[in-house]
């Protein structure tokens, strides 16, 4: 069986703004010890790939730096995306690289800008999805709930099939995006639900024929594509087609209408990094539950995540905050309004203040 990655690693990461910018996104950023996000992602697969068998998708405007970052990945590895058109577009054109390759070859989807606390059971799980992708599943790694969230999608776990190295495999039922705090509280009760990682594993003939049959206008799209792979008409053409490519995800696009999804819950300690206080679930807090990263000197501040860089943040009577000090701007909100940071980019974009975003 011949098994490679692909690393995706074309996200922008607004909630995390300030430091997440167009030019420095999530990937980009060194959240936890000396490496980036990009470089884990690399790093914690490497005993399962080799160097040339871990591709990654991503834009040109990243893609430069993501090769300084990973130099021991041959350049050609590197897929890189005219525009951002969502994860289904950016999946498909990995896939055609690598059925290129190998018409027989196993997939796995991963991610350039999670975290993932237990790697070596992470690595484990990926090794047995590859095993039950080669009988023709489509294979996604469910996580096992911490606690009801609503910012994450779920998946239903039906009859379970047979196991492979220890983990349990289970029939997906369907996916349920983001649902209300009353039906998340539910579902976790309800012990039949995963959250859905976005990490996926599954045969490259396999997830082709899903975009043949759901995404038929894609598939004949990225059929004229892959007609020219290798050749000098590559490049022109793919600069041409990507542009009229309709964006879309690979949840909607593909998984809700699929057949034979399988999901495999795990428990490897898992954040997709998706705002500033999912830091707390990352990174140690202090005796006054603080998290801190860089130089801070705190007089009854509590509960607050703190993240600065070269210079001192000095905070008083704090408590349940965010605060964030970048080059060229400060972020301070309470962390329940965390999710207005967003809201807080689309203002800067109306004003037209690039050089922030």
């Amino acid at each position: 069986m011949a098994f490679y990655a692909l690393i995706m690693a074309g996200g922008g990461g607004t909630r995390l703004w300030p430091l997440s910018r167009r030019s420095r996104p999530k990937q980009a950023l060194t959240l936890v010890g000396e490496r980036t996000m990009f470089e884990h992602a690399v790093d914690r697969i490497a005993p399962v790939f080799q160097p040339d068998e871990v591709y990654v998708v991503t834009g040109a405007d990243q893609v430069e730096r993501l090769m300084l970052q990973a130099p021991e990945l041959p350049r050609e590895n590197f897929i890189v995306e005219p525009m951002g058109r969502g994860t289904a577009p950016a999946i498909g054109l990995g896939a055609i690289h690598m059925k290129r390759r190998d018409p027989e070859a196993v997939m796995a989807v991963l991610t350039a800008d999670h975290f993932i606390r237990d790697v070596e059971q992470f690595r484990r799980v990926l090794v047995a999805a590859a095993r039950v992708a080669e009988r023709g599943h489509l294979v996604t790694l469910g996580i096992t709930p911490a606690f009801p969230s609503t910012g994450f999608g779920y998946i239903r776990q039906e009859e379970q099939l047979d196991g492979v190295d220890g983990f349990p495999v289970f029939r997906a039922q369907r996916f349920t995006e983001k649902p209300s705090p009353e039906t998340a509280f539910h579902m976790v009760e309800s012990g039949r639900y995963s959250w859905n990682s976005g990490m996926f594993i599954w045969r490259v003939d396999r997830i082709m024929g899903e975009f043949a049959g759901q995404m038929p206008d894609f598939y004949a799209q990225l059929a004229q594509i892959e007609s020219v792979l290798g050749t000098p008409a590559y490049e022109p053409t793919l600069q041409r087609i990507w542009p009229e490519v309709t964006p879309q995800t690979i949840d909607y696009g593909v998984m809700e209408g699929a057949e034979d999804v399988v999901v495999i819950p795990v428990d490897i300690g898992w954040s997709d990094v998706g705002n500033w206080s999912s830091m707390r679930e990352i990174l140690p807090a202090d005796e006054e539950g603080n998290v801190v990263v860089g130089e801070h000197l705190g007089l009854d501040t509590h509960n607050t995540i703190l993240f600065g860089r070269d210079r001192l943040v000095a905070t008083i009577g704090l408590e349940n905050m965010i605060v964030v000090d970048a080059e060229d701007a400060l972020l301070v909100c309470p962390i329940e309004r965390e999710q207005e940071v967003r809201e807080l980019v689309r203002r800067l974009r109306e004003m037209g203040r690039k050089d922030l975003l």
